[in-house]
């Protein structure tokens, strides 16, 4: 975000006719262009950058980017598996975390590539500390090292809803027809004759209806609609604001000063 790349250089900010090509010459131009597989994020002021943000006020929640929606609930994700996550984040946060190595950064990422191409694959191996595991065997491991967390959770909201979402994320390990790529496989074959993108096709339209079928209690659609309101307006009394040509205020939004870097 501070080095010059080269081949961005290349390219340059902006092209004969005065469009921009891009924001920066750095290879990440944003702090947003960081694709990591969890972000440590926080509410930004206005005109402010994240990673001042960061720095200033710390880590107000973070961000898992690498789950998949599930496509056969309209809203792509379970109350159950968001029970599972609330806990396996739990563990990751409990649990000790030594600094990590150029050995194990190359092993999560040999570790994630496998598993998301290979993941069904019977005795699929990862790497773990320079030996290989199976990942159902290491999958059980990290589930049954939640249960206390499940436990502790059920006994703070009640019920056992936790418990029961670990249960299953158990049993999927056990039982790989039940995971959710199994029953996109069975329905592919069943009724799209192993086409993916007719399935997809197919479960975008009932989504779709589905989530447009359902109906806002008067109360909640007049809040909306003042929501859109106030936001069209904040809009606009934004850009009658504005006072800096556009360059004047890039340059200034991609400056090192504006990171907070020490120094």
């Amino acid at each position: 975000m501070t080095r010059p790349y080269p081949a961005y250089e290349a390219v340059g900010i902006r092209n004969p006719g005065g469009d921009y090509n891009q924001l920066a010459t750095t290879l990440l131009q944003i702090e947003n262009e960081f694709y990591g597989t969890i972000r440590p994020k926080r509410v930004i002021k206005p005109g402010e950058r994240p990673l001042h943000a960061l720095r200033e006020r710390g880590v107000e929640y973070i961000e898992v980017r690498l789950m998949d929606l599930d496509p056969f609930v309209p809203v792509g994700i379970t109350a159950q598996t968001m029970r599972f996550l609330d806990v396996f984040l739990l563990h990751c946060l409990l649990e000790d975390s030594p600094p990590d190595t150029p050995q194990e950064i190359a092993e999560l990422k040999h570790n994630q590539h496998h598993t998301a191409a290979r993941g069904r694959e019977p005795g699929l191996r990862l790497k773990r500390a320079g030996r290989e595991v199976p990942l159902t065997e290491w999958g059980a491991e990290v589930v049954a090292a939640c249960a206390p967390i499940a436990a502790a959770l059920d006994a703070v909201h009640g019920g056992a809803q936790h418990r029961e979402a670990l249960a299953a994320a158990s049993a999927a390990l056990r039982e790989p027809a039940s995971l959710p790529s199994a029953r996109v496989l069975a329905a592919m074959a069943k009724d799209f004759d192993n086409s993916f993108v007719r399935f997809a096709r197919a479960q975008s339209v009932k989504t779709q209806a589905a989530l447009q079928g359902l109906t806002l209690p008067d109360e909640q659609h007049a809040r909306f609609t003042e929501l859109s309101r106030q936001s069209i307006a904040e809009q606009k009394q934004i850009e009658a604001s504005d006072s800096l040509p556009f360059e004047l205020y890039r340059e200034q939004y991609v400056s090192v000063q504006r990171l907070g870097m020490p120094g």
